[in-house]
Parts: C-alpha cells; structure tokens; sequence
C-alpha cells in the first residue's frame, strides 16, 4: 500500500531541496489556518498563548517563500516548453484547481451559513477573480498565476533580464506597500505588486542555487548558525509588533511596515532554503518531500478538510483540550489532503485538480492497492 505515493515521488529526479521546502512551508501555513479556524468556537485558546505567539513568531515568510522557489524554475520551463506550452501548464496546475476548489468551497460555505459564522455570499465566486482576499487562502494561486504569466511572456516576448524584472519587483512592490499603508482596496493586484519580486528573486538566483556543484556550500552548518541569529532576532522584533493589537493584527508589519516584512521575509526564506539542503544532505526527514510534493494540493483542501475535522473533533467528539485539537486538526489538514489526493488519482477522479491527466501517477496509483498492503510492500517512509 502506498496511499501518500511516497515510492513514486522518492524515485522522481527532482531537486530534492525544494521539495523539503515546500514541505515545511505548507506545514507552516497549515499552523496558520489551523489556529484561525479553531477561533470563535469556544476553546479556551486565551489560556495556552504559547500557540498564538509560535504562529505569529512563524508568519512573514511563508508565503514569499512558495514565489520563490516557483520562480527558480520558469527559466528551465520556458526554455523546455515555449511561452505557450507554460501558460498552458499554470492554467492546468495552478488557475484550474483554484477554480474547482474555490468554486467547492464557497459552494460549501454558503449551505452551511446558516450553522457557521460566516457570511459568505454568491458575490464570492466573481471574487476568486477579482478580489481573492475576500475569498481568504485562494489569493495565494490567483497571484501564483498572474505573476507567472506577466513575469513570463516579459522575460519570453520583452527579454527583460532577471535583474530588470527584480527592479520592476521592486517598484511594484512599493506599489503594494502604499496600498496597503493608504488603506486602499486594489483587489488582485495588490497581491501581484507584493510577491512579483520574490518571483523575480527566484528566477535572478536559479542558475546558482540549481547548480550540483554549490549543494555542498548551501548545505553548510557555518551559513546556518550565523543566519539561526539572524533569524530569531528579527523574528522576534516582527511577532512584538505583531501582536501589539491593531485592525491589521498579524498583518501589521506586512501591510505598515513593508519594507520590514521584505528584510524578514528575505531572512525567513534564506534560512528555510539552507536548512532544506541540510535535510537533502543527511536525508533527513524524507516524509517532508513528500508533503512538499503535494503542498499545491494540501494547500487547495486544507480549509475544508480542517473546518471538517474540526467540526468532528470538537463538536462530535467533544474533545476541548486545546493542544489536542490543534494537534488532530493542523495534522488532518496536511496529512488527509495527500491520501484524498492519490486516492482521487487511482478512482479516475483526477479532474478535480488537473484538467490534464497526470498518466503516470494515475498508472501508478491504480497499480497500487491503497487499502491493503503485503509486508514487503511497506512504503519507504
């Protein structure tokens, strides 16, 4: 049995670094939403503060992270596929899933208003285009999407070098940031103007930290400690702030202090970098790759799958001690999305992520039987 495809995706030629990059920023994010869905449900989470400050104490460079290292690897697309060919492949990896699974769960969270909190209405769907934040965690594919687009047929059509389009990153970003110290609403493209340079950062910094011959210098103890210090210190001046109470809340340095946000963001994604090449170089962790490999697709469902396990842990189940809770739903949210994934690839139900089948994974998949295993048969991690 192998119900997290753990042999094929350990056998892939694949830079092995990313994957484990992926794998502790989505499980990051994934501490994020579990915290801010067990809000508002009568759990004591005043009485164990520890659990706000970690999740402050781990925001700000998550999300620049995933941009960057999306950015690593357009360069190679675009020399392998064509302009059109990678468009072609962001509307089926990336546009398509956040319409099928925005669609879903605003269709879910409309049935469901009148038992919840929310307030969800059918102005939603439009703003899955438009206006993403409104919709919460989709904004993320919708500006993955725009920007690999823009940023792609500027390089491909315009050949704006890396180090042009960091500039313009730059000035979008200064963009951004007095949107957001005005206060002022630009839907989509305020998300655009803010991570377009970790895009362009990512594609600057490709043949470098593609290389074979510099894993060895990224994988270093001597990098990691000193940037350790650096990170823990600004880290801390970031999450004081943060929790200072403001309408803003855990976005008030990202939104009032954004040129803070791009050092401690930069910081942040610098030291997750190095300490996924010292994970690829001892193999450490190997269940991370796995996670990272399936980050696009945890991160589609993990709203829903949480609210759902949520609603069974705490509601069906009664279980209110509030480090359990957020224990069995940050871990359902990471770990029921792969199974739901591989188990849609085996039963011909692909369609709800990709428009293109996935022929070897689903060839892989329905050759495996997920539900009962011989001994030999064990998966490797």
């Amino acid at each position: 049995m192998d119900p997290f495809n753990s042999r094929f995706i350990l056998k892939e030629k694949r830079w092995l670094w990313i994957d484990y990059d992926k794998g502790i920023s989505i499980i990051l994010v994934g501490y994020g939403h579990c915290y801010s869905i067990l809000k508002d449900h009568g759990l004591a989470l005043d009485n164990y503060p520890f659990f706000n400050y970690i999740g402050v104490f781990l925001y700000g460079f998550r999300m620049p992270l995933f941009f960057i290292v999306s950015g690593l690897l357009v360069g190679r697309s675009l020399n392998k596929k064509g302009l059109r060919n990678y468009i072609g492949d962001r509307t089926n990896n990336i546009l398509y899933p956040l319409f099928i699974w925005g669609i879903l769960q605003i269709t879910l969270q409309i049935l469901t208003s009148r038992f919840t909190h929310n307030t969800v209405k059918p102005i939603s769907y439009l703003n899955l285009i438009i206006n993403p934040r409104e919709t919460g965690h989709f904004w993320y594919l919708n500006a993955l999407f725009c920007i690999g687009v823009i940023y792609a047929f500027l390089k491909a059509k315009l050949k704006l070098t890396p180090i042009l389009q960091v500039i313009l990153g730059l000035i979008f970003f200064s963009a951004s940031a007095y949107i957001h110290i005005h206060d002022i609403n630009f839907g989509f493209l305020t998300d655009v103007f803010e991570y377009y340079v970790f895009f362009a950062l990512g594609d600057l910094i490709s043949n470098v930290m593609l290389a074979e011959k510099n894993i060895q210098k990224f994988s270093s103890w001597k990098i990691f400690f000193p940037l350790l210090a650096l990170f823990l210190t600004i880290q801390y001046f970031f999450t004081q702030i943060n929790l200072k109470p403001t309408p803003d809340g855990i976005n008030y340095v990202e939104h009032k202090l954004p040129f803070f946000f791009l050092v401690e963001a930069l910081v942040g994604c610098t030291i997750s970098v190095n300490f996924s090449f010292l994970l690829q170089k001892y193999k450490a962790l190997t269940f991370l790759r796995i996670v990272g490999f399936h980050s696009l697709f945890i991160y589609c469902m993990q709203i829903i799958t949480m609210t759902i396990a949520r609603t069974v842990v705490v509601t069906a189940l009664h279980i209110t001690y509030v480090p359990a809770v957020i224990m069995l739903v940050w871990s359902s949210g990471i770990i029921l999305p792969i199974f739901f994934y591989n188990f849609c690839l085996k039963y011909n139900l692909w369609w709800l992520y990709t428009y293109k089948k996935p022929e070897r994974q689903v060839q892989y998949m329905r050759n495996t039987n997920i539900f009962s295993l011989k001994r030999e048969e064990q998966p490797l991690v």
